[in-house]
């Protein structure tokens, strides 16, 4: 196999994209062509839905359990048998610090599978109800939770492997057919799941089908299509809006996972010092190309000087540069687009308020999509660098009067996706936590992050569930039957 994958998977046969067009790969980190991916088209994508279509119609796997189990089992093993190979690839496409390839971003990914293998071992796919007399008559019911049928995967460039291992294993381990949608930026990703299930699974044709197209008005398909019953989607709440508009058409179940623009709350007894440097750096993890980042730090007004200069501190004590240094924790943007938008939004930060360190193009390197860390400061809570998700490694700090002042600013944005609180008294951190509207919260450095966590979106962050049991019934209708009841 090779180690990128430069071949569509559809209806179990890996292949060029019918009318054998390519677009290019680009490493976001040097700008160079690092090879070619199949570009889709609209026939491509008709036949993997039709492939899905069939292979849920008139095959045994959206009820075979024990096959289920066992092609999952099959494609965990065999990614990580590959993990060393894709690694180089991963880093290159993506731009992602090689040093983050162990954790949740490629490597620590691979087990999350395990998650929804353990849930087929025990999962109730059928429960009944005691018989009573309805409308007068004697009647058993049993409640079935069955698979929800061919579902469109869409996922985007930042964390490309985990949410391609993220949506495909819920879906799979559901019963579901599917074809998955990587974004042009990172197709390799994806492609290379597609030849990893293709070669080492015993996923029957049609099951899975992995598209690539380069131009993502073709992907409007899977939204749209009589035949796809769900969309699971990632991304910009922007480009949700329209899925959720496009899919309205056949009512199609949506799950979306959508922007942020979340907030960590220092409480007036936190101790800063300790807090502020490590939690500013990580803003800048992966460029702050992460939906879940921090990106607003909210601290007490009398406090704000003091934790300015520790945030200061705290972000202009990371290392970043080449992702394929071990000693980076940060590299480029994706592509000269993003840079660019994060480039205009740092110009904006110099109009509205104040930088306090970054804010400009970067003159350390020659190629590649690079932005500077950035601290920004003395803005009001509703001008654009504090509404609107920047998706680069940029901190907002803004300063609140009391608990409930902080907490309306945490939620005055159109967002809900995370947050958190750090303070002395833990009674106290989690009365707001518990306040906050928005579907995750860390309390005092806890996390959230886990395979057992439901996660997902208040507001305009997002419809639905991953992970937990809730990322499974998702995938999952429920049908009710009623019976006579057996004879006492």
């Amino acid at each position: 196999m090779k180690t990128h994958g430069e071949r569509l998977l559809i209806d179990g046969e890996l292949v060029a994209a019918g009318a054998a067009r390519t677009f290019d790969n680009v490493n976001p980190a040097t700008e160079e062509v690092i090879g070619t991916a199949p570009d889709a088209d609209a026939a491509d994508i008709e036949r993997a839905i039709g492939a899905a279509r069939r292979a849920f119609d008139t095959t045994s796997w959206s009820t075979d359990v024990d096959l289920r189990r066992r092609c999952l089992v099959q494609l965990r093993d065999a990614l990580r048998a590959n993990a060393e190979a894709l690694r180089p690839m991963y880093v290159a496409e993506t731009g992602c610090p090689v040093a983050q390839t162990q954790g949740v971003m490629f490597e620590a990914s691979i087990g999350f599978i395990d998650h929804y293998i353990g849930l087929l071992d025990d999962y109730e796919w059928e429960r009944h109800l005691p018989p009573k007399n309805v409308m007068g008559m004697p009647s058993a019911r049993a409640v079935r939770r069955e698979a929800a049928g061919v579902v469109a995967a869409i996922t985007p460039w930042n964390v490309p492997f985990y949410l391609n291992i993220c949506k495909v294993s819920a879906a799979l381990a559901a019963g579901c057919t599917m074809v998955l949608k990587p974004a042009p930026d990172t197709p390799w990703t994806g492609l290379a799941l597609g030849a990893i299930a293709a070669e080492h699974t015993d996923i029957p044709p049609g099951v899975l089908n992995v598209v690539t197209p380069g131009d993502n008005g073709v992907a409007e398909l899977l939204a749209t299509h009589p035949d796809v019953d769900a969309v699971s989607f990632t991304g910009s709440t922007l480009t949700g809006r329209r899925i959720l508009g496009a899919a309205a058409g056949t009512v199609k179940r949506v799950t979306l996972e959508l922007g942020g623009k979340s907030a960590v709350v220092m409480m007036d007894d936190a101790p800063l010092e300790l807090i502020v440097p490590p939690m500013s750096g990580a803003v800048c993890v992966h460029a702050g190309q992460a939906c879940v980042a921090l990106t607003r730090m909210l601290v007490p007004r009398a406090r704000l000087d003091e934790a300015v200069d520790l945030a200061k501190t705290g972000m202009g004590g990371i290392s970043w540069g080449d992702p394929t240094d071990p000693r980076n924790i940060m590299g480029p943007v994706i592509n000269a687009r993003q840079r660019d938008k994060v480039l205009r939004y740092y110009e904006m930060a110099g109009r509205d308020g104040r930088v306090v360190l970054g804010g400009k193009p970067t003159g350390r390197f020659d190629r590649g999509y690079y932005v500077e860390p950035t601290l920004i400061t003395d803005v009001d809570p509703k001008a654009p660098v504090a509404q609107e998700e920047i998706f680069g490694p940029a901190l907002v700090m803004l300063p609140y009067d009391d608990d409930d002042d902080a907490v309306r600013i945490a939620d005055g944005t159109m967002y809900g996706l995370s947050g958190a609180v750090f303070g002395a008294d833990q009674d106290r951190a989690m009365a707001m936590a518990r306040r906050f509207r928005t579907g995750t919260v860390s309390v005092n450095g806890a996390q959230w992050f886990d395979v057992e966590s439901p996660f997902g979106g208040y507001k305009q962050s997002g419809l639905g569930r991953e992970w937990g049991t809730e990322g499974l019934e998702e995938f999952l209708e429920t049908k009710t039957i009623a019976f006579p009841p057996a004879a006492e």
